[in-house]
């Protein structure tokens, strides 16, 4: 898979097996204007800290990401995202072999990221934004997250619309999975994430969390990603730092119906949710 040394790379393997327990992947956001923790973790000490605190905490992935894909979100130059990552991506190696993933559309971000100690690509764009993706994943044996967005993060949320919600994402997984076939990259490196909130209206947030099975039952490992989203917030009223039981309920209805990954800011909490989720599904 890619791992080489990576203390993850039992486990990883097992992410193929029905009952395998729910990897934890905790966010870390080099950003200035991240939806939730925009500017918190900018500084480059503080960014290492959080990771290894979040490893601490139970997170078996570290997601990095140095440019906001929130809604409204403007384009980041490659040469600051790179300056953003990168070094963050070589201190945590210096100091863990937890495995990173690298949250990027650009495959330049991408190859540097993994000559610098990167384990996985996280590409929001499912392999779309950049024509040379593909060939990085490929070329690096890496696992690669295909997730499902309409639009671009600047106009995503403009007015997104579907005729049938569920019948367009898994049409859209399985045009992704035949691309990456066709591209060289192996079945077992490629998970799917439904996009939570990336074009996506609150009702289709929900639809997606409730009929995750039949993403789950394409035959790939599923990354749910609602944590603290907007559409916990519109039906609870709550501000971004006011969501851990919002999503608490997601991450949970995610295990359930067939998620192997959930992608969580509140690590130490979402922790001990997935540790119950497991067990009420078996997987522990």
């Amino acid at each position: 898979m890619g791992f080489g040394h990576m203390s993850l790379s039992s486990n990883w393997k097992n992410i193929h097996i029905p009952h395998a327990p729910t990897l934890i992947m905790g966010i870390l956001n080099v950003t200035t204007d991240s939806f939730s923790d925009g500017g918190l973790f900018f500084d480059r000490g503080i960014a290492i800290n959080h990771a290894l605190e979040m490893e601490a905490a139970g997170a078996d992935i570290i997601d990095i990401g140095g440019e906001s894909t929130r809604p409204g979100a403007e384009p980041v130059l490659l040469e600051d995202e790179l300056n953003r990552v990168i070094p963050v991506i070589e201190a945590i190696r210096s100091a863990s072999d937890v495995c990173v993933s690298i949250d990027t559309y650009k495959a330049d971000v991408a190859e540097k990221a993994i000559k610098a100690g990167a384990n996985i690509v996280n590409d929001i764009s499912g392999l779309q934004f950049d024509a040379s993706m593909a060939d990085v994943v490929k070329n690096n044996n890496v696992p690669v997250v295909i997730m499902h967005i309409k639009g671009t993060p600047r106009e995503m949320q403009k007015d997104p619309h579907y005729d049938d919600l569920m019948q367009e994402v898994v049409a859209y997984f399985q045009e992704r999975v035949e691309f990456c076939h066709q591209h060289g990259i192996k079945k077992e490196n490629i998970i799917l994430d439904p996009g939570i909130g990336f074009g996506k209206r609150s009702q289709d947030n929900f639809e997606l969390l409730r009929e995750l099975k039949q993403i789950a039952d394409l035959g790939y490992p599923v990354l749910s990603g609602p944590s603290r989203k907007s559409f916990i917030g519109l039906t609870l009223d709550l501000p971004v730092e006011e969501r851990v039981e919002g999503t608490a309920a997601a991450v949970t209805a995610s295990i359930l119906n067939g998620a192997k990954i959930v992608r969580v800011h509140d690590v130490q909490e979402m922790k001990r949710v997935v540790t119950i989720a497991d067990n009420i599904r078996g997987l522990a």
